[in-house]
């Protein structure tokens, strides 16, 4: 479907809740999610005839472009910046319902790219295939990546399972 969409706008309205979700599963959090989808989104705009009739599919050429912006968010080093006062009141941030579930901090812990791999074949149901060519990656790397971050998954959780951190600890 998405790639029968020639308008941009007719493209973000389709694709912007799994773009959102996919962001979320990058990021870690639901704001960084929206901030990075928002600024892929905003290059790609002002690009998308080139996008829509030269890239055969938008919509994974936007999800590379969304793995590759968060791979270099992430590389970049953060600076703080440091304020003479604190603020008066402290704004409200809604939990976040993923935060202490074991998976999801596990998940979290993994480099860039094998969540990348993760997120998109067991969240967004994607194949290897497909995979491969919305990272930009050849089928093999998808599939060590994966593995790779399978059996970090696995001894991170049953670490987790030993030391009574599960699901029916809380």
């Amino acid at each position: 479907m998405p790639g029968e969409l020639a308008d941009f706008g007719d493209f973000v309205q389709a694709t912007l809740p799994g773009l959102l979700r996919y962001g979320h599963a990058l990021t870690g959090n639901p704001h960084d999610a929206a901030d990075l989808v928002q600024t892929v989104l905003e290059k790609i705009g002002s690009r998308w005839t080139y996008v829509h009739e030269k890239t055969g599919d938008p919509l994974a050429y936007v999800r590379r472009s969304m793995a590759n912006a968060h791979v270099s968010r992430w590389r970049r080093t953060r600076r703080e910046s440091l304020v003479a006062d604190l603020p008066d009141t402290s704004p409200h941030v809604p939990d976040d319902p993923f935060e202490h579930e074991p998976l999801w901090r596990a998940l979290r812990t993994l480099p860039p790219r094998q969540r990348a791999v993760m997120v998109l074949r067991y969240y967004e149901g994607l194949s290897e295939a497909e995979i491969a060519g919305s990272l930009g990656v050849t089928q093999g790397t998808v599939k060590s990546q994966a593995s790779k971050a399978i059996a970090s998954l696995r001894s991170k959780l049953t670490a987790a399972d030993i030391h009574g951190e599960g699901s029916d600890a809380g």
